[in-house]
């Protein structure tokens, strides 16, 4: 379901940084209805903090947002990492990417034991000539210094229920769940993260944007920084995060107008829905055409937390 689409903004922080999250894109009710007591204002909340305090501390936009994105992976209520969606078959197959505003960028698709898919992602662009590993086994992933866990620590009551609902047509598939983060440091640089379960009953083996560098994540030093979620198809083929980019980089729109235009003409006239957030020189931006969007953000003294 798209509806009008619905902008926030705010600048950067006083102190010369900015860092703004998401939690996903849909229906309120449709991830709510999990577990009807679950706090997802204190989850943002808590994700935010981590990421801000590495940033208030001077470190890196790229620790910022692999700090905040873990976060969230560890909270069971965000589709990523624990409490993931699960395909048709009950797995959790996890995407995850990061890049870094200088060009350098690395992600995993269907990960199954990496912990948090983010930290893999980064060692994927830190650690090897590649940017994307499909899977990457458990030997590899301790190799880089990281924790690995058996693929049912990811796996909760609360998902397993939601498969059942759904592969008995008793509930339409969620096809919003995604968390990221993009982050603009003291220094100028900037960063964008983003991991994902999927869709609820995908079918094992299919890969979203999340993973793809200049679908789901892209981030330019001195342009923008851009996190996606929604339906992910749509976000492939509209190759949704560098076409924000380009339309500031090279058609010298502004950040906002850049992704109102890339909105409509790549999910809304296509009949799909999402939202994305970004980062830069003139601060933070929460967009979305669907009707609701997990998300937080700092404006002035106030986080501002969207559930």
């Amino acid at each position: 379901m798209t509806t009008a689409p619905r902008t926030l903004t705010a600048p950067l922080d006083e102190r010369g940084f900015a860092l703004v999250l998401h939690g996903g894109a849909g229906g309120r009710v449709e991830e709510l209805s999990l577990e009807a007591t679950a706090d997802y204002d204190a989850g943002l909340a808590a994700a935010h903090r981590a990421g801000e305090e590495v940033l208030a501390a001077g470190g890196a936009a790229l620790d910022a947002v692999c700090a905040t994105v873990a976060a969230l992976e560890d909270d069971p209520l965000f589709n990523a990492g624990r409490g993931a969606a699960l395909t048709a078959s009950g797995r959790a197959e996890l995407d995850a990417s990061v890049m870094a505003g200088d060009g350098a960028a690395g992600a995993v698709a269907a990960s199954r034991c990496a912990r948090n898919p983010v930290q893999a992602a980064r060692a994927v662009m830190e650690r090897t000539d590649h940017v994307l590993l499909v899977a990457p086994a458990a030997k590899l992933v301790r190799s880089w210094g990281l924790e690995t866990v058996d693929p049912e620590h990811f796996v909760t009551e609360a998902r397993l229920a939601q498969l059942r609902r759904v592969l008995a047509a008793r509930q339409e598939a969620p096809r919003h769940g995604t968390v990221g983060a993009v982050a603009i440091d003291a220094e100028g640089r900037i960063a964008a993260a983003t991991s994902t379960g999927g869709m609820v009953g995908q079918a094992d083996g299919r890969v979203g944007d999340t993973p793809i560098i200049g679908a789901g994540t892209f981030a330019r030093d001195g342009v923008i920084g851009v996190s996606c979620t929604g339906e992910g198809e749509a976000f492939l083929r509209g190759a949704v995060a560098h076409d924000v980019t380009a339309r500031i980089a090279y058609a010298g729109q502004e950040p906002l107008a850049a992704i109102e235009a890339t909105i409509a003409a790549e999910l809304t006239a296509r009949g799909a829905s999402g939202g994305l957030i970004a980062a830069g020189p003139t601060g933070v931006v929460v967009a979305h055409n669907s009707p609701a969007m997990f998300a937080a953000y700092r404006e002035g003294e106030r986080l501002v937390t969207l559930t």
